[in-house]
């Protein structure tokens, strides 16, 4: 048996799988944003801690012989968090997340102080990304900046907390502008732009390889046996490409969550950071991936049914597949409610409803922030394109891919085929349970065989007809952004 542990935004989600590859339980337990300044996003690591003891307790209870026979864990996590550790491994301030956009001002620091930054990283150097965060905690709270000894990622926290190691993994220690992402090695000349070394940074091994075992007391507390073998793991969307098989160039998919990710494998390195394009390391040895990412996605729907006091459920029911009709009625969305990184780069971008009227409906509104995010994919894959990746099929993952009429119009928004997976909803915690069952095996395994994609459970082919009636609405979306920025 293999678990896999993804540390999300909103949710701690555990996966155990088999040895046939069969997703025999699954556990969650929520977590909660801070906000407690205007573009700030914090959470405490304690928090995520709790949450994963309170889900293992879950799945222990719904499966315990399964559960007792775990003999690897895979991490999965969201990406580019600062957790910042002092001499004695004490947590020194709230995480700052990848959503949080207060560093802004230091993202154009860290640009002049590192020239090479675009070549070695790949990237432009954004707000949520790791290392303009540390450019801020250094020049606001100094006191704080002068007690790091060790920067760790959320997940590569929590693994801490399992096996007492420091360690992290390319895909994730990708998005931190300190990887020299080419070699898969922390870069010296990046980390001294920021006033670190080597020295404050987890040693590297890759997601599939072991990187410590589950600490004897925790095994114990657990009810598991000795040497439980805890891998490398990967960075949330890496993790949801291993999840349904996206292993081979030009294997691609959209993850519909809490934000809105396009991610195509590549052979190589590939970066195009000109078009806010990320080119980061993938969960396997010699493979890359490019992704474009909207920061609001699933959560403009979540945003939206609390604005109006109705479910996610009773919100879509009223949307009617034969009303053609909404997409001339309905106004512009524009999903920007935590600013934006592909392809735009701007932390202050805001949220619009744009032409709305006495006659607007609340599905008029409902069917706009679907839209508004279909066409925020959109244009992260022009810029995708624009990067010299072309795609024919994606398949669908997270929250939002368990709405039809979402899935559909998204493909005929991106006039690209889009298909669900068996077990999709599963995400990064099954791409994480995959990567321990990879540890386990050792250097010789099959990859193909414990990565296969999910059998194939709907397929949402593009419609010309409507892809051509959505090209003008998507002229004005992006003719609206344009005119608001700056504003």
């Amino acid at each position: 048996m293999y678990l896999g542990i993804d540390l999300g935004t909103s949710e701690v989600k555990l996966l155990l799988l088999d040895g046939t590859g069969r997703i025999v339980g699954t556990a969650g337990s929520p977590l909660t944003l801070s906000t407690p300044e205007p573009l700030w996003s914090e959470q405490q690591p304690a928090d995520w801690w709790a949450a994963t003891q309170a889900a293992v307790a879950q799945l222990r209870a719904a499966h315990p012989a399964e559960f007792a026979a775990v003999r690897g864990i895979g991490l999965s996590g969201q990406m580019h968090g600062a957790v910042l550790l002092d001499g004695a491994d004490t947590v020194l301030r709230p995480a700052i997340l990848w959503n949080d956009g207060r560093c802004h001002a230091e993202c154009a620091e860290l640009e002049a102080a590192a020239p090479a930054l675009h070549a070695i990283a790949g990237n432009l150097a954004m707000p949520g990304f790791t290392a303009p965060k540390l450019l801020w905690v250094k020049k606001h709270e100094p006191a704080v900046f002068a007690q790091v000894k060790s920067v760790l990622l959320p997940k590569d926290w929590l693994r801490l907390q399992l096996t007492g190691e420091k360690v992290s993994d390319p895909s994730d220690a990708a998005g931190t502008l300190w990887l020299d992402v080419a070699r898969r090695d922390w870069s010296d000349e990046l980390l001294a732009a920021t006033g670190l070394t080597r020295a404050h940074m987890p040693r590297l091994v890759e997601a599939s390889e072991p990187s410590g075992t589950l600490k004897p007391e925790l095994a114990e507390a657990w009810g598991l046996g000795a040497n439980v073998v805890v891998a490398g793991g990967a960075g949330d969307n890496a993790a949801s490409a291993i999840g349904i098989g996206a292993t081979q160039p030009g294997d691609g998919f959209i993850s519909l969550g809490t934000s809105g990710v396009l991610f195509v494998v590549n052979d190589r390195y590939r970066p195009n950071p000109a078009s806010a394009v990320h080119a980061f390391c993938h969960a396997l040895p010699a493979r890359w991936h490019q992704m474009s990412v909207m920061l609001s996605a699933a959560s403009c729907l979540r945003w939206f049914c609390q604005l109006v006091g109705q479910t996610e459920s009773t919100l879509l029911a009223e949307l009617a597949p034969a009303d053609e009709a909404i997409s001339d009625r309905a106004p512009i969305f524009l999903p920007y409610l935590a600013g934006e990184r592909t392809p735009h780069n701007d932390p202050f971008a805001p949220g619009v409803f744009h032409g709305l009227k006495s006659q607007t409906g609340r599905a008029d509104c409902t069917y706009a922030v679907l839209e508004g995010v279909a066409f925020g994919l959109a244009d992260g894959l022009s810029a995708l394109r624009a990067a010299g990746t072309e795609v024919r099929q994606l398949s669908l993952v997270g929250g939002g891919s368990r709405s039809p009429y979402w899935a559909q119009l998204i493909a005929d928004t991106l006039n690209v085929e889009i298909v669900l997976h068996t077990g999709s909803e599963a995400g990064g915690a099954l791409g994480a349970a995959r990567l321990g069952w990879l540890a386990c095996l050792g250097p010789d395994a099959a990859v193909e065989t414990v990565c296969a994609r999910p059998p194939i459970a709907a397929r949402f082919t593009p419609d010309s007809q409507r892809h051509a009636r959505l090209a003008p609405r998507l002229a004005r979306f992006r003719d609206l952004y344009r005119r608001l920025r700056g504003a």
